[in-house]
């Protein structure tokens, strides 16, 4: 059984329990679970990482040093695809089993 309930924390921080009459007298396990509705505090801007800011010509060179050869090909590929529409790429993809 579960029992769900919204309080008010007075400011002693005491809660008392009253249990419906459904439960069972005897030995059982209660379980606590605290979410307050407080919005966490956001960190200050000072702890935000700085946006990393690269020129044309930085982005260019970091790209040329970069080993990647399959980023490479799919760039290749994709320059000299010109306009295309998504159903043009399916059937390019699918003309290789239909041959």
């Amino acid at each position: 059984m579960t029992i769900t309930q919204t309080v008010e924390i007075p400011a002693n921080r005491r809660l008392s329990i009253e249990v419906p009459r459904e439960v069972p007298a005897g030995r059982a396990q209660v379980e606590l679970k605290i979410i307050p509705f407080v919005k966490k505090e956001e960190k200050p801007a000072d702890n935000k990482l700085p946006k990393l800011r690269l020129t044309k010509k930085e982005l260019d060179e970091m790209l040329q040093n970069a080993q990647t050869p399959i980023s490479d090909s799919l760039s290749g590929i994709l320059a000299n695809i010109g306009d295309i529409t998504i159903d043009q790429i399916r059937e390019e993809r699918l003309a290789i089993y239909l041959k």
